[in-house]
């Protein structure tokens, strides 16, 4: 199942049941995507000025891939159509 994230909130959700799925602390989170434990808090709370590259780190940490895709199943925009 894929789970879509708009905003800096539902991203930081995604996030935190992720890490609350494989069983880690925030600090251990941290450790894997060597970042402070407080940056992995904000990102959590979806804090909007978060680094591309930090969330990187965090998603490759928990073994999760970043994708970008059309909005809404029923759009009408082809991926190519962007670029």
């Amino acid at each position: 199942m894929t789970d879509v994230a708009r905003t800096p909130h539902q991203l930081g959700n995604l996030i935190r049941r992720a890490r609350r799925k494989r069983e880690l602390s925030q600090s251990q989170l941290g450790e894997l995507a060597d970042l402070r434990q407080e940056t992995i808090s904000l990102i959590e709370m979806g804090h909007p000025a978060a680094k591309l590259e930090t969330l990187l780190s965090i998603l490759a940490a928990l073994d999760l891939e970043f994708r970008v895709a059309p909005r809404g199943k029923d759009s009408e925009l082809d991926i190519e159509d962007i670029f």
